[in-house]
């Protein structure tokens, strides 16, 4: 699917093999946040939402506050032969 992505957080998203692993499996750049509990704070924003929603605030917007991302690796070039 074009423009997919994949958000990687908690203990794994520290081995970059395992994200290389996501990425290729999946064919799609892994991105992760510098946070911890990811959870929470995955909660914290829909509940921000929930406040606003009667304002009709959309989901994404209320994520354009959130910490930008960075990429932490990117498909393996052929590697999308190899699973098929």
């Amino acid at each position: 699917v074009p423009r997919t992505r994949i958000l990687a957080t908690g203990g794994a998203s520290h081995n970059k093999k395992i994200l290389q692993v996501l990425s290729d499996v999946f064919n799609a750049p892994v991105y992760t946040i510098s946070t911890t509990n990811s959870a929470c704070l995955g909660s914290a924003y829909r509940a921000i939402h929930g406040l606003v929603a009667e304002k009709n605030v959309s989901f994404a917007d209320v994520m354009k506050l959130a910490p930008e991302p960075r990429l932490a690796v990117t498909p393996t070039a052929g590697a999308e032969e190899v699973s098929r």
